[in-house]
């Protein structure tokens, strides 16, 4: 039986530190899994201790090479997916690899922007991504960049649901 938090830990592609922090287990849906972050949670962004300020939910599908973060105000992204490694479960904890683009759909104007394309260019050459790997972060990018601008869900409205819970 699992329990109610799950440990997110995100890496880069060297293995260093990226993200690590306890969310609580909402939900298990034909999208994926559910998470719930609330704000003053406790959390490790770029090894160094921090809080969250604002609360969020977070998906991780079942397969796919994102995670997607849903934000309420005044985070001025709605919608901030992480192209990431397919996540890989050991118990409790999902362990994921950031592969540095991000596509982010903005609350005010719903614009979609593709971001760290210049991070992901150099990351390939300094981690020596293998091929695959490149072929499929930027066909998921390309995929959410879609999905983030066409009303496909999880991206326009299935997230309320979860985020309710959190705020």
């Amino acid at each position: 039986m699992s329990s109610d938090v799950v440990r997110v830990v995100y890496r880069k592609y060297d293995g260093t530190a990226h993200r690590d922090y306890p969310a609580r287990r909402l939900a298990e849906d034909d999208l994926g899994i559910w998470l719930g972050v609330t704000a003053g949670t406790e959390s490790v962004y770029h090894g160094r201790p921090s809080v969250e300020q604002i609360p969020f939910v977070l998906l991780v599908p079942h397969s796919g090479w994102w995670t997607g973060m849903f934000n309420p105000p005044p985070r001025t992204s709605e919608v901030y997916c992480d192209i990431a490694s397919p996540a890989r479960w050991e118990g409790d904890t999902v362990h994921l690899i950031d592969l540095d683009l991000d596509v982010v759909r903005r609350r005010t104007t719903g614009v979609v922007e593709l971001r760290d394309e210049d991070e992901f260019a150099e990351h390939r050459i300094r981690f020596g991504y293998p091929e695959d790997v490149v072929v499929q972060a930027e066909a998921a990018a390309e995929w959410l960049y879609d999905a983030l601008g066409d009303g496909t869900e999880p991206f326009a409205s299935a997230y309320r649901k979860w985020l309710a819970l959190v705020v």
